[in-house]
Parts: structure tokens; C-alpha cells; sequence
């Protein structure tokens, strides 16, 4: 067993971040009611240090500054230290987050605040060096013995500041969706596009899934095939790159470059699950092959290392991973030297190095390599006199041989915490790769996992845990769980018409508005009111990597008041996209899932309602087909829920296509049932 110089009180807790800090030098504690009372009570400044187990930059700062007995003197005597994992405590870190966004300009992770003893922040900083987090804590500890005036007036300002940052006005004007000049704001978010790479005219390069299915479906639905191109380029270079696992499958978080070639090789849960989705409908829009491979690929990644007996799926992999020395370095785990390659690939090198650009374009540093491609399976099968078949089989072959190399040297470490939003998104992930490719073991691991959260997160009083960890719930769930695991549930509903995931996402639905919604806003919080008030209580709207819990919410209203006829979650919908449409206008790309509502209300939203004893057959084959527009009802008996009522007829299976409950009269052939569909 191995001893340990030192051990702090997060030695007591579950989560892998917190956990990899317990031997640190540095007296750290979690955040908890305690640990905000003992500052209050010594009148003693605060250290919160905020990150996540998958960080590289976090491992980078531990090591040079919270595992040094120096850096460990100095917070020890003066503060009282708290980590923090971003992703138990979402709340805690976008309120810190902001505060270091308003003080320095950009904000990311390690974030690392100083603030009073109750809570305020008075100083911000991302990644220090050792010498400057000293020199940081020396001053602001300096002016909080001599002139504590100074920090009392800098907090409170920042505090309104703060508080300022999300503030949500309700939208009283009328709207008309269907005239908004979307046309207008394609066209200038397409002047800021790469049309080389794909992807944004900048690096770092983070592949936003929100941003391309909304692209997709608006280049779909309206016939715009220069749009529909550049998307395609996107997810194609995207595929091609670095940034995805050539040989084990599962994309890291985001490339470094322009050309997706080099990422922070950590694998995130949520990026993962929703780019399953995003391929799946490309596929189911293209046909593409590449498309296919990459959802196949990226779940046998999720099957084999992001998911537990349970069914329930881990948080990450690590960037990092120990070299021979013991020392913990990024990307070691994924690539290779050309010397490494020409031993293991023997005769196949040549072919190898010319699809995975093992030469001046594909070079990462200290004559390691990234794997990317840059040309398809069709050209380099010409371009070598290869037929296809044979190439396919290589390639099988060089990345078995590879993957059983690379798992011979250090794995990445996990981050084996669940979190209830993020397998929400993965449930989806896998309905999605169902409806696209027909395989029953997707159904099934989303059914494994939605049971998995209805046994395990869900609470007798309708509330949802947010995190789980060896056989453990804890922490109050966030907006972020209820909009997730509600839309997996509906699309659980869709596949498989079992009214049992209708019903609880209805049931969560009402415990939101219940516990977070704000009738004079319009808007629902981040957190519940069952829980310990912060500095502000936020409402969260803007899209990012993850769209923003109020627009998941804002869509999942607008399905279920459909399945549901209810005025008030329609109406709710409506008021929601209301009151972000200006900023929506101004800044497309952090509101590309609010689009996608938008989108509902600008063109033809279908109810595909199949009744009959064949119903689930028809809508698999339905489903084969691209249709962002609709939601599917069904049953093989009797039911009397809403959208279904008095359409059974004995013996027969019959497909009505609905808009706003007016239906076309009711057909019995899938490919009549599209034609409806314009």
C-alpha cells in the first residue's frame, strides 16, 4: 500500500477531481455548509479552486503548485482552501466562472478564486505558475490584513456585477416566428465559416454538436445545398481528424489547431453522446458510410470504456497518462513514433502512413504523431490499386494491432462518477444511433440506462439525484438533469411506445415547475429552491458545448404539449424562445439549440401517429428517414392518451400525418405516410 506524506479532508469524498487533490500538501477542503462556516467563523479569505478530473491544466497547476510545500505553507496559514468539481457543482462554477469572465475577460479551467469569508470573490485567474499564485496570495491577503475596505468595496461592486450577468427580462412584445430574418443570420454565420477545415475561422477548434444539427436540419428542410456542403465538410474533417480516435473510436473534447488535428485528448461523456446524435442524422440525411463508421466506432468506445455493469455511463478519460517515469503527460496513450509504426505494420507501413499522414502533416511533437486523415477510403484504395474490400480489412487489422499496443503502456485515468444530465444526453445518443442503424443493443443500453436512472436517481418525492458513485446518490439534481433525462425519455417513448417514459417525463416536468421555474420571468433557474442559496441564483440560456437547460427545457415543452394538449407547456415553450430572441438574433452560435425551436414554429411540424399491431415495424422503417420536424405517438392496442385516442381499429395498422391536430385521412404504407410529409 503506498504511504502518503500528507492527507486533507477530501480524502472523505467520492469524486475522482477531489480525489486526486486528497494527498496534497494543501489543507484542502470541499465545499460544504461546514467549510463555508469555519471561514466565517476564523474571518478567514477563501481559496476555491475549481476544476475537473479530465483537466490537463488542472494536473499541471496541482503539480507545480498544490502538491509544493511552499504554496501549501502559504494557503494553509491564511485561507481556507476548497476544491471544487465543476461537474458535481455546475452552480458553484458558472457563479465563479462569471466573476472571473467580468475581472479578467475570459474565464476556463483551472479557475482559481480568492474571496471573502463569505463567499464574494475578490481575485480571479485561470492556470499560475507557482511563483505567480505565491505572489498572488501574498497581496490579496496584504490588503485584506491592512486596508479589508478595499476587497469589502471590490466584492460588492463585482457582486452586482455578477448578478447582473444573466439577467432575464420577460418578452412582452408579440413575436411573429415565422417572419424572424433567419435567412439574414445563416448567411452571416456563414461568412465566419472554414471553408477549407470546416468549423469555425479559429483555433481552438471545440465542435459545438448543437451549432451543426441545427445547421443540417435548417439546410435540409430548406433545400440550401452550399449550407448543407459546409456542414458536411465540418463533420467530414471532423471524422478525419486528430480530434477523433483513429483507433479506438471516441472523440476528444477539442483540437488545439485549425484543422482538428490535435486535441486535449481528453474524451468527455457529453461531447460523445451528442456527436453519436449529430452523426446518426447525417447519416440518415446522407447515407454515408463515414457516418456510420463514426456513430459504430464511437459507441463500441462508450460500450468499452465509458460504461459500468449497471448500465449507467462514466464522466471521462483523462487527457493525461503516466510515462515511464511516473510523470503524468498528455497524449502519450494515443500516439506513436514512426519507428513504433514500422515495426508494428511491417509491409502495410507505406499504405498506413499515407492514409493516417504519418509525415510532415500529420507530425504533433518530439517526433510523436497524431493520426488524421485527409483523403477517403475510395481515394487511397485508388491511389494504391487497393479494391475496398481490401482495404477495409487492413484497416481492421492495423487498428486491432495498434489498440492492443496501446493498451499495453499507461491508460488515461477515469472519472467513474456519474452524472444523471450527461447520461441523459447519452441515453439519447443511443435512441438516435436506433433509429439510424436499426441495432437492438442501442435500444437496449438506453433502456438499461433509463432504467438505471428511474431505479437509482429518481427520488420517491419526483426530484432527481445529480451525481452517482459506488452505489451512492448525492447532490440535489440541477435544471440540467430534469431537461436532459426529459428528452431522453421522450425519445425512449418514440422507439418504443411505452407510455411509462411519456408519463415520467410529464411527472418531471411539472416537479420543474414546481421547483424552478419563475412565473415572473418565464424562465426556469439553474438550481432548485430546495437548495442552499448561493450569491445569485442564475437562470441558464446561452448554448455552449452542452445547449443551455433552458432551451432543452423550452424544446421539451414544445413536444409534450403536443402528447399532453397542454396549453400552459406550449404556451411556456413560446414565452421562452420570447424572451431570448433578441440576443438569439445577435449571436446565432451560442443560441443554435433555441434555433432549433424556432424552427419548429417556422415550417410544418408533424404528429406521426402509427395504431395497430404492426405499429413499432412502421415506425422503424419510418425513422430510416430523415425528418427533424415531427414526433411519433403510437400503440399495438387500445389507448386512450391523447393523441391516440379512437384511432385503433381492429386488425389494422394505420399511419396518420397531423399538423396542430388536423389530420390527413389515415394511410397503411410507410412510403404514403412520407409523401404527406412535405
Amino acid at each position: 500500500m503506498q504511504e502518503h506524506l500528507y492527507t486533507n479532508e477530501l480524502i472523505n469524498e467520492t469524486s475522482p477531481y477531489l480525489l486526486q487533490h486528497a494527498h496534497n500538501p494543501v489543507d484542502w477542503r470541499a465545499w460544504n455548509a461546514a467549510t463555508l462556516e469555519k471561514a466565517k467563523t476564523e474571518n478567514k479569505l477563501m481559496v476555491i479552486s475549481i476544476g475537473y478530473a479530465a483537466c490537463h491544466w488542472c494536473h499541471v497547476m496541482e503539480h507545480e503548485s498544490f502538491e509544493d510545500s511552499i504554496v501549501a505553507s502559504v494557503m494553509n496559514k491564511n485561507f481556507i482552501s476548497v476544491k471544487v468539481d465543476r461537474e458535481e457543482r455546475p452552480d458553484v462554477d458558472q457563479i465563479y466562472i462569471n466573476a472571473v469572465q467580468l475581472m479578467t475577460g475570459s474565464a476556463g479551467w483551472p479557475l482559481n478564486v480568492i474571496t471573502l469569508p463569505d463567499g464574494r470573490p475578490v481575485f480571479g485567474a485561470t492556470y499560475m505558475k507557482k511563483e505567480q499564485w505565491i505572489d498572488a496570495l501574498e497581496q490579496v491577503q496584504n490588503i485584506y490584513t491592512s486596508e479589508p475596505e478595499r476587497l469589502e468595496a471590490y466584492a460588492t461592486q463585482l457582486e452586482e456585477g455578477i448578478k447582473s450577468m444573466d439577467l432575464i427580462t420577460l418578452n412582452t412584445n408579440d413575436v411573429d416566428f415565422s417572419s424572424y430574418p433567419i435567412h439574414e443570420i445563416i448567411k452571416t454565420w456563414q461568412e465566419n465559416t472554414d471553408t477549407l477545415y470546416g468549423g469555425p475561422k479559429r483555433a481552438p477548434k471545440f465542435m459545438m454538436p448543437s451549432n451543426y444539427q441545427y445547421l443540417l436540419r435548417h439546410a435540409t428542410q430548406n433545400k440550401d445545398q452550399k449550407l448543407l456542403d459546409n456542414v458536411l465538410l465540418t463533420l467530414d474533417k471532423m471524422a478525419y481528424g486528430g480530434i477523433y480516435d483513429q483507433i479506438g473510436g471516441g472523440f476528444s473534447r477539442y483540437s488545439v489547431d485549425i484543422k482538428w488535428h490535435v486535441p486535449h485528448f481528453e474524451k468527455m461523456l457529453y461531447d460523445n453522446a451528442q456527436l453519436v446524435s449529430l452523426y446518426s442524422d447525417a447519416y440518415l440525411a446522407t447515407k454515408k458510410p463515414l457516418y456510420k463508421d463514426i456513430v459504430t466506432e464511437t459507441l463500441e468506445f462508450v460500450a468499452a470504456e465509458l460504461t459500468n455493469n449497471e448500465g449507467a455511463f462514466y464522466s471521462s478519460l483523462d487527457a493525461d497518462s503516466k510515462t515511464e517515469s511516473g510523470e503524468l503527460e498528455e497524449g502519450t496513450y494515443y500516439t506513436y513514433t514512426q519507428e513504433e509504426l514500422k515495426g508494428l505494420l511491417k509491409d502495410d507501413y507505406p499504405l498506413f502512413e499515407s492514409y493516417y499522414n504519418v509525415n510532415d502533416f500529420g507530425k504533433w511533437e518530439n517526433n510523436l504523431y497524431v493520426l488524421i486523415r485527409t483523403k477517403s477510403d475510395e481515394e487511397i484504395a485508388e491511389e494504391f490499386s487497393v479494391a475496398t474490400e481490401t482495404l477495409q480489412k487492413k484497416k481492421l487489422k492495423w487498428k486491432q494491432t495498434l489498440l492492443d499496443y496501446r493498451n499495453e503502456r499507461p491508460r488515461p485515468r477515469l472519472d467513474d462518477k456519474t452524472l444523471t444530465s450527461w447520461n441523459g444526453l447519452m441515453i439519447k445518443g443511443y435512441v438516435d444511433a436506433y433509429k439510424a442503424l436499426g441495432s437492438p443493443k442501442y435500444l437496449e443500453a438506453a433502456l438499461k440506462n433509463a432504467r438505471f436512472i428511474s431505479e437509482n436517481q429518481l427520488q420517491k418525492s419526483g426530484a432527481l439525484y445529480h451525481t452517482y458513485k459506488d452505489g451512492k446518490s448525492t447532490i440535489n439534481g440541477y435544471l440540467e438533469d430534469y431537461s436532459a433525462v426529459i428528452e431522453a425519455y421522450i425519445a425512449l417513448y418514440e422507439v418504443t411506445l411505452d407510455q411509462q417514459w411519456l408519463d415520467t417525463a410529464k411527472n418531471l416536468t411539472e416537479y420543474s415547475f414546481e421547483h424552478f421555474f419563475d412565473e415572473e420571468k418565464g424562465m426556469f433557474y439553474f438550481t432548485s429552491k430546495e437548495d442552499a442559496a448561493l450569491m445569485t441564483r442564475t437562470f441558464e440560456y446561452r448554448d455552449n458545448v452542452i445547449p443551455a437547460s433552458n432551451s432543452m427545457m423550452a424544446k421539451n415543452l414544445f413536444k409534450l404539449s403536443h402528447y399532453f394538449d397542454s396549453p400552459r407547456f406550449g404556451e411556456t415553450a413560446q414565452q421562452m424562445l420570447k424572451n431570448v430572441e433578441k440576443e438569439m438574433q445577435q449571436y446565432p452560435t451560442g443560441f443554435s439549440n433555441w434555433l432549433d425551436l424556432l424552427a419548429n414554429y417556422q415550417s410544418k411540424f408533424y404528429e406521426v401517429v402509427v395504431v395497430g399491431p404492426e405499429a413499432s415495424e412502421k415506425i422503424n422503417e419510418i425513422n430510416k428517414t430523415y425528418i427533424p420536424n415531427k414526433l411519433v405517438a403510437g400503440s399495438t392496442t387500445k389507448d386512450d392518451a391523447y393523441l391516440l385516442e379512437g384511432r385503433y381499429i381492429e386488425g389494422q395498422t394505420l399511419i396518420y400525418v397531423c399538423v396542430n391536430n388536423t389530420c390527413k385521412l389515415p394511410v397503411k404504407e410507410v412510403s404514403a405516410a412520407l409523401k404527406l410529409i412535405q
